[in-house]
């Protein structure tokens, strides 16, 4: 295995070079994978299928252009299919693991603390029986008339943006169940920020017993009033109507206040009974809220619960501003979905898809890690590193080629942008019966004409 050092070392010379073929072929024998000799060997497997991703995911029959050879689309596939998808998902974890070393030290730490962003997105694939048996497609969607769709679970690193792992599961799946997989990520004194599908005790209880901190948005289903010592209802009694379900503890300050949180009593269908048993009966966290205006004009109300309590060390205006970086986590969604084009994937079976999920989590660090090296020379925030601009260069980069200063976007915090298309669809009616039936309805059609 490469030393981290190396590593660094390779990405500062030339960030093209930080996946080395001796580093591929290492974590290959380390997992016990062996190969033949032959021109498609795991180091230029998964050389070229970077590649490929890289230029737009590109079809499998366009790949030998890109690496000047012969070989079939054929060949191609089952050079991918002979790889184990334990060596793609090895290779994920070493480049981040290498590429993060220094994110518990110094600039890389909020008030002494990592922090990480997590949320829930989707991606579809080709409509294949296997695919569809493993992820499901929307149930408004009916049979042949649409394609499976996974949900799929992201954590970045907040300061630096590496994407730290990506759970993809069955559309009908609920996203907390796949909480506790990325946990194992997190280390005791980290914080996660995540969105209000997972504002619940269980996983703010989870995390606490891992001993992680949490920064959420208050479920809008819950009653949070900050009068001093005002009565609560527990959960399934006569008078809990209107009101809170959490016993007051302790003002901290204007609309900051410590309460308790108690343990519901129905399990959650993706938890198992003795884990939900494990769980403590109740909790002790910090519910706050705070305006925040845009430089537009306009505001915003942000209703936070978090396990922070100390108000001397974190300030409600510092948690709020922790809160207010979240949205961090959907730049980098978008950078994945519509910058790379993963929210199409092309494999057509369950291990093919993890697999070129796997690569698109490796490429996505590589463009981070360029953006890195580009903020460290240019002495610019990173997140003004224009991340197209670093995609574009690893797809047309050749090794040796030093790196150039790339585009730094503007300056823009709390803009406002309208989510709409100015380009019109083409008008073609949408599908809503079999393929089948539809052609049996044009041939009727023919007849008659």
């Amino acid at each position: 295995m490469a030393s981290i050092a190396f590593f660094l070392e390779q990405i500062k010379k030339s960030p093209l070079q930080a996946l080395p073929p001796h580093l591929i072929l290492n974590v290959c024998r380390r997992l016990g994978h062996k190969w033949r000799q032959r021109e498609l060997d795991p180091a230029v497997t998964i050389g070229l299928f970077i590649q490929q991703v890289i230029n737009g995911n590109t079809p499998c029959s366009e790949v030998r252009h890109i690496a000047g050879k012969s070989f079939t689309a054929s060949a191609w596939c089952q050079a991918r299919q002979r790889l184990p998808l334990a060596c793609y998902q090895a290779l994920v974890r070493d480049v981040y693991n290498m590429a993060s070393r220094d994110d518990r030290m110094g600039d890389h730490l909020w008030l002494g603390h990592r922090t990480f962003l997590m949320d829930g997105t989707s991606f579809s694939m080709p409509d294949t029986p296997e695919l569809q048996k493993e992820f499901h497609q929307p149930s408004e969607q009916k049979p042949g008339c649409g394609f499976p769709t996974a949900h799929l679970l992201v954590m970045f690193n907040a300061k630096n943006g590496l994407l730290v792992d990506a759970i993809a599961a069955c559309w009908h799946r609920g996203e907390m169940a796949d909480v506790p997989g990325l946990i194992g990520h997190l280390s005791p004194g980290d914080v996660l920020i995540a969105d209000t599908g997972f504002s619940s005790y269980v996983v703010l209880a989870l995390l606490l017993q891992a001993g992680i901190h949490v920064l959420l948005p208050a479920h809008q289903m819950r009653i949070v009033d900050f009068t001093p010592g005002r009565p609560f209802a527990r959960e399934g009694t006569k008078d809990a109507a209107g009101k809170p379900r959490s016993r007051w503890i302790k003002s901290l300050g204007k609309e900051d206040q410590l309460v308790e949180y108690f343990k519901p009593r129905d399990r959650p269908a993706w938890m198992s009974q003795e884990a939900f048993d494990a769980l403590p009966g109740s909790i002790i966290v910090r519910e706050l809220r705070r305006t925040v205006y845009h430089p537009q004009g306009g505001a915003m109300e942000l209703t936070m619960v978090t396990t922070l309590t100390d108000a001397r060390k974190y300030s409600a205006e510092a948690i709020t501003e922790l809160r207010r970086g979240r949205w961090g986590v959907e730049t980098n969604i978008g950078h994945l979905k519509t910058t790379m084009k993963m929210d199409v994937l092309r494999c057509k079976t369950v291990e093919g898809v993890r697999k070129e999920l796997c690569i698109f989590a490796l490429v996505y660090n590589l463009v981070r890690l360029v953006m890195m090296e580009a903020a460290r020379r240019q002495k610019t925030p990173l997140d003004r590193i224009s991340f197209a601009d670093a995609l574009k260069w690893l797809r047309h980069a050749r090794p040796g080629d030093q790196l150039p200063p790339l585009l730094i976007n503007p300056s823009r915090p709390d803009r406002l942008e309208p989510r709409v298309k100015k380009r019109r669809p083409k008008s073609y009616t949408l599908m809503t019966k079999h393929r089948a039936q539809l052609k049996k309805e044009l041939e009727n059609q023919s007849r008659k004409a």
